[in-house]
């Protein structure tokens, strides 16, 4: 049998994954048990959605990383007078070590911006009061991986939240990363598990290899690890989580999180609630993705908390659950200072629980040689996700708060229109770009598509080519080279080549998002994709979704009867 990196690290006391944990169990400390009379609505399950027992044991999810970013947020709304003094404790990583980086999120019609913000779980092990929460000790002080990894997207007229979770054995490849120092860490030329990513130079590789997937510019990542759950959980004072029946996370051979729960809903807190968030065997079929389930039900509960739970308004609570967020968070440097939360957590109080969605990315098996159990994005359905996302269309299907025909375009405080997309083009780079006839284009021939169903158009880089001349661009070369692109990109070698590319996207009515840096081409390079096989102009795609698929697995924030379902043999 094959030994991969991390199936070695998830040996012995599921080394890192559901390992022992201190306390924890019914009665214990950190929980307070409150029942609701009975098990709360069954979930229902669907063929793809729950993972074999027995397959895919890998590390554990330890946390929700969202969660604990939404408790940072919150506190600094709460307390921002209280924590100014904590700027100097902020500790800070690169946004983006890729090099497709996209700019960032574009204003709407109505000059309003959605915020896209990455959350990472680090399991780093590199300090006593980590180590101490449980896992192998062969791992203390090894390289972390991102084994939680949510995307939150807040809506550009702030009526909605759309939270996605990436499964954390989910195979990509990973794109070129360079480090600040100038390390370099190549393009991957095969697949890589999605939480080694931050192994390839910190959280800014993490958040390049969502960007490479999905083509959604990404603002800004928050990080934190182990104790930081710990803390908080302590000081927000509980959180209430709901079970079918009476749970013991633990197996014949000591694995486990250690998790003991009643029946019904219990308050939990500190290591207890760590347990909830790591715990895969006991819940639903014991898998990777029952706990992600978990993982929303928790989030949901926590930002309900929030808005309700009188202890926050304590000084002293605010002050020790900021301490606690600030030493063991990491953020991008757009994040490092308390006012920079603070603006950031107001505008996040803008949305009521019942407008936060949380979702799982579609995912399938992976049937490629040696990846048993590992996942990848659905075809079609996960696509059909992040463009959800990147449109700024509610994955609850409810739209926008107010209906776009009051609003005037340009008014920042107007909505924005259910599913406004943002700009096709890209004008300001534009304007800067060379004139186009001095501007050098290769054009490649790609309409074959990545998956080689569709024989190539024979001649088509030429057809384009010259619809480039006629717009000018009299330094168009129609390349012998092909490709393979599902959809039509425009790739270009250095920065200061990135204005002329986005010149010839506008002439050839591309997206903004089809620009892109790359070090596999020398200059600028059009790959005609298999969405562009005749005419003038990409076929437009489909009309985007309306509401996030079911495979999707949604649950609403306002949901408070959320409950796992057990997993046969691990009740008491």
């Amino acid at each position: 049998m094959r030994v991969r990196h991390s199936d070695v690290r998830e040996e012995g006391a599921d080394a890192r994954a559901d390992g022992d944990i201190p306390g924890g169990g019914a009665g214990a400390p950190g929980t307070v048990p409150r029942q609701r009379g009975g098990s709360g609505p069954a979930r229902s399950r669907r063929s793809g959605d729950a993972r074999p027992p027995g397959r895919g044991r890998r590390r554990v999810l330890r946390w929700v990383a969202s969660v604990l970013s939404l408790l940072i947020l919150g506190t600094a709304a709460a307390g921002y007078l209280y924590y100014r003094h904590l700027n100097g404790s902020i500790q800070t990583d690169a946004l983006n070590l890729g090099e497709n980086k996209l700019g960032g999120s574009k204003p709407n019609a109505f000059g309003q911006t959605p915020l896209n913000i990455l959350l990472i779980g680090s399991d780093a092990r590199n300090d006593a009061e980590n180590q101490a929460l449980g896992g192998a000790t062969e791992t203390f002080d090894g390289p972390p991986l991102a084994d939680v990894q949510m995307l939150l997207h807040l809506s550009a007229d702030r009526s909605n939240m759309s939270v996605v979770s990436m499964p954390r054995d989910t195979m990509l490849m990973m794109p070129k990363c360079t480090e600040p120092g100038g390390t370099v860490h190549p393009a991957s030329k095969g697949l890589v598990q999605t939480n080694e990513s931050i192994q390839r130079g910190g959280p800014g590789c993490t958040v390049a290899a969502w960007t490479e997937l999905t083509k959604i510019p990404i603002d800004h990542f928050m990080m934190i690890d182990f104790k930081g759950v710990v803390r908080m959980a302590d000081a927000i004072g509980g959180v209430p989580v709901c079970v079918e029946q009476n749970v013991h996370s633990r197996t014949r051979d000591g694995k486990g999180s250690g998790l003991k729960l009643p029946k019904g809903t219990s308050v939990i807190q500190g290591e207890t609630a760590l347990q909830w968030l790591r715990t895969r065997y006991g819940f639903e079929d014991g898998t990777d993705i029952g706990r992600t389930h978990a993982q929303h039900q928790y989030m949901n509960s926590m930002a309900r908390e929030f808005r309700k739970n009188a202890k926050l308004s304590n000084p002293v609570k605010l002050n020790s659950l900021a301490q606690a967020a600030i030493e063991a968070m990491v953020v991008d440097t757009g994040l490092n200072k308390i006012d920079k939360l603070f603006d950031l957590s107001m505008e996040l109080k803008k949305v009521p629980p019942g407008r936060i969605t949380m979702t799982t990315m579609p995912w399938i098996y992976s049937t490629k040689p040696g990846l048993d159990g590992r996942v990848e994005p659905k075809p079609g359905e996960a696509e059909d996700l992040f463009r959800m996302v990147r449109e700024d269309i509610a994955l609850d299907g409810q739209g926008s708060g107010t209906p776009a025909a009051s609003a005037t375009p340009g008014a920042p405080a107007s909505p924005s229109a259910p599913g406004s997309q943002q700009p096709t083009t890209a004008p300001t780079a534009a304007a800067t770009a060379a004139p186009p006839a001095k501007i050098a284009v290769t054009v490649r021939n790609s309409t074959g598509g990545k998956d080689g169903t569709a024989a190539k158009v024979k001649g088509r880089a030429s057809e384009v080519a010259a619809l480039l001349t006629g717009k000018g661009f009299t330094k168009v070369v129609a390349d012998t080279q092909t490709g393979a692109e599902d959809t039509s990109v425009i790739r270009y070698a250095t920065d200061a080549q990135a204005a002329d590319a986005a010149a010839v996207a506008t002439a050839l009515g591309l997206p903004a998002a089809s620009v892109q840096k790359s070090d596999q081409v020398a200059g600028i390079v059009v790959f005609v994709g298999k969405d562009w096989r005749t005419g003038g102009t990409p076929t437009p795609p489909p009309p985007a979704p309306t509401k996030a698929p079911d495979s999707a697995h949604a649950l609403n924030g306002d949901n408070d009867q959320a409950c796992m379902a057990i997993q046969p043999g691990f009740t008491w």
